[in-house]
């Protein structure tokens, strides 16, 4: 890296120094940066985040670049065939040249900061590096962005439209509301906000969790950074500088959920080769596209070499030129062999990285406004509150104005009314007056404020819940939210004990009479001791899986189904699971759809008696244990939590399949707007994300009973940290 450092000396003016900034850390290990300015502190958070993260960066930085494979093995070949065929890496440098020169040189100097600390050493406190055999090369000043693209890529669930058409393809399109609720592919979260008059100080509390896949090292990282313009705390992204999502400047705080926007197209295209080239047929006819074909290593595997197309609509993602039709097409005159995926920022070069310098010396709820203006994907609702009693609830990011047939399912690209208007859907905001409940705003991924944006939203339960409990009294102090973080009260049982209350007792066997009984006496908590909780999730995935097998929907389910269809790429068949799927809608298809209402109840029944016939007596929390994503698995025992899907505490698994969770809490938080330091956050391990470390699991036991850590921002209170001594070593591309 010698060589690239006097590169950068030259081009900055530096003699190949290290930018100033100091480092400190709290009794929990979370970093705080201190420097003179904004860049050198957008060095330093880059720098300190690869002493801590290294291992996920280089993970992070390969998936953009569809490398992983090469040192990960066939399990990450399917990413990074779909990173290339969308052209991640390319879209990040459009991008990052529609900067401008302020924002681009921020975010440089993050990336500077993590290069150097990577020349530093950073990587060689993670084993995995020796364990995969690969070393790390340094960041590009777009690599921020790519690493932003890939980690929400899928966000917006655009696979969802593949399952929506395979399900009117195959069930009819009265089908398709039984099914529109919050599924297994799609991100969601909590988020609250209780006003002055509700809260034991008389200032504005903010809270909440993100629900997210829980991956080892956490996605999100604790971090304070102070600079003469700005001193805010909050949740950063690793890998990407500042603090877009979740943060505290001791003036204005503020928090997102994700929309449930509907904000990516998928387009039906046909091509076809002429000669050298690939055509595709658009409103106009037959035009040439831009196609190359990339290859890329596999370890212990084949190298793959896939078709890069892109048409005027967007990138392919599935099918090509000498690809059979799309499923469901076969037969069609003129079918598809084709998808292309359209989103904005691959559009117009816009991501909205300029939000987030912004966001970092905000003051006051209008401050973050004015920054999120700017910010293009993925689509949120917002809430912010400030110290001046401001307060503000609304949605942020960029919806295109198109037919609603291109919210619904892939659609024709050579029809000219699937084309995106000009300008974008408008943006709901919700007025304190307007809020449903005094003094208290709620996000759960709900159909509320930003119904008109999307298809698909959560259930009402979390955010019914949550209100609930926040109405219930006033006084609120931070450290008393955690009782709402963790609340595991599961109202999307009540159909199906509605349905066991129908079933006639003399028609059970002795223990499925009984099991009836103390299910229909259960306080329905999904608490990690609850015997009756483990008895329920027993007796509920015995329900789906009998669904699943009936003949009314075993179009979806059976050999011929969506998640094996040839079509469509490995990447995409978490959205294609008929069976999760099920899980999800449960409620809807024991309330009405394909299976007849006497069909339903004997299904009851025999799942009930199957439930009856395996009891082990087991709690909860023996069952329902986490299943974190990790790059290279560590062979770890996780342990217990409570919680289930639609509890405030939503743990996600997926009933009919495993009772292991892997989606849930990827952090916590409450701001406090009266002090910042009578804040309070967690994540679900520790600081640090190299293993051993001392902060590398010391919030677990903690994040497993909602306990929360005191967020710390007086210097004074911190212990400064010697960082590393600058070096020539170099590692290798």
């Amino acid at each position: 890296m010698r060589a690239e450092r006097a590169d950068r000396a030259a081009r900055t003016g530096r003699a190949g120094e290290r930018p100033d900034f100091a480092l400190f850390r709290d009794d929990w290990g979370i970093p705080h940066v201190r420097a003179g300015g904004a860049r050198e502190l957008a060095y330093g958070q880059g720098y300190v985040t690869a002493l801590d993260r290294a291992w996920q960066l280089h993970v992070e930085q390969h998936r953009v670049l569809g490398t992983s494979a090469a040192f990960l093995g066939s399990d990450a070949a399917d990413w990074d065939g779909l990173a290339r065929r969308t052209r991640l890496a390319d879209t990040a440098r459009r991008c990052h040249e529609r900067l401008d020169a302020d924002t681009a040189a921020w975010v440089a100097a993050y990336a500077e900061g993590v290069s150097d600390a990577l020349a530093d050493g950073a990587h060689e406190r993670a084993p995995e590096f020796a364990r995969t055999g690969s070393e790390p090369g340094p960041w590009e000043p777009w690599t921020p962005l790519g690493v932003w693209l890939s980690t929400h890529l899928l966000f917006a669930g655009f696979p969802a439209k593949l399952w929506r058409g395979e399900l009117t393809r195959r069930l009819g399109p009265d089908a398709v509301p039984l099914f529109a609720t919050d599924g297994p592919g799609t991100a969601g979260s909590n988020g609250w906000l209780v006003t002055g008059d509700r809260t034991a100080s008389g200032a504005a509390l903010l809270a909440g969790d993100p629900h997210r896949f829980i991956e080892d090292p956490g996605v999100y990282q604790q971090i304070h950074l102070a600079a003469p313009a700005c001193d805010v705390v909050g949740l950063a992204v690793p890998g990407v500088p500042g603090l877009a999502h979740f943060g505290h400047t001791g003036q204005v705080a503020w928090a997102i959920t994700n929309a449930m926007a509907d904000y990516q197209d998928l387009y039906r295209e046909r091509l076809r080769r002429t000669g050298g080239a690939v055509e595709a047929y658009g409103p106009g006819g037959w035009e040439e596209v831009a196609a190359h074909t990339e290859t890329y290593e596999v370890a212990g595997g084949e190298p793959v070499t896939v078709e890069v197309i892109e048409t005027a609509r967007g990138t392919v993602i599935a099918g090509g030129p000498d690809a059979g039709p799309l499923p469901g097409e076969e037969g069609e005159t003129g079918a598809a062999n084709a998808l292309a995926l359209r989103h904005h920022p691959r559009v117009s070069g816009r991501l909205g990285f300029e939000t987030l310098p912004a966001l970092l010396t905000a003051r006051t709820v209008a401050d973050v406004s004015a920054a999120a203006d700017h910010w293009v994907e993925p689509v949120n609702v917002l809430l912010a509150a400030d110290t001046e009693g401001g307060l503000l609830h609304r949605a942020a990011g960029y919806v295109p104005r198109r037919p609603a047939a291109n919210r619904l399912g892939p659609v024709p690209a050579w029809e000219a009314d699937h084309a995106w208007q000009d300008e974008p859907e408008p943006l709901p905001e919700a007025p304190a007056a307007s809020w449903a409940e005094p003094g208290i705003a709620v996000m759960a991924n709900e159909r509320g404020l930003a119904g008109p944006l999307g298809t698909e939203f959560a259930p009402p339960y979390r955010a019914d819940r949550i209100r609930a409990l926040l109405t219930a009294r006033t006084g609120w102090r931070a450290g008393e939210m955690a009782a709402v973080h963790t609340d595991t009260y599961l109202a999307s049982a009540r159909p199906l004990l509605a349905l066991l209350g129908r079933l006639d007792p003399a028609a059970l066997g002795e223990p499925a009479r009984h099991l009836r009984e103390r299910l229909l006496c259960w306080d329905r908590h999904m608490e990690t001791g609850s015997v009756d909780a483990a008895r329920y999730a027993a007796f509920r995935a015995e329900v789906v899986r009998l669904l699943a097998a009936h003949p009314a929907l075993t179009a979806l389910t059976g050999p011929a189904g969506p998640a094996r269809a040839d079509g469509y790429p490995p990447v995409f068949r978490p959205w294609l699971s008929a069976t999760a799927r099920i899980a999800y809608a449960l409620e809807s298809l024991l309330t009405g759809g394909p299976v007849a209402g006497a069909d339903r109840l004997a299904l009851v029944a025999r799942a009930l008696e199957t439930a009856a016939g395996d009891d082990t007596g087991q709690p909860w929390g023996a069952l329902h244990r986490l299943a974190p994503w990790q790059a290279v698995a560590s062979g770890e025992e996780w342990p217990s939590a409570g919680g289930d899907h639609d509890c405030v505490l939503s743990t996600s698994s997926l009933p009919g399949i495993t009772h292991l969770f892997a989606r849930g809490p990827a952090a916590r938080y409450v701001w406090d707007l009266a002090r910042r330091d009578d804040s309070l956050w967690a994540v679900p391990f520790g600081a640090s994300g190299v293993p051993g470390d001392p902060h590398a699991r010391d919030q677990l036991p903690l994040w497993r009973e909602g306990g929360l850590v005191p967020v710390v921002t007086d210097f004074a209170r911190l212990r400064p940290v010697p960082l590393p001594t600058p070096s020539d070593r170099s590692p290798a591309r």
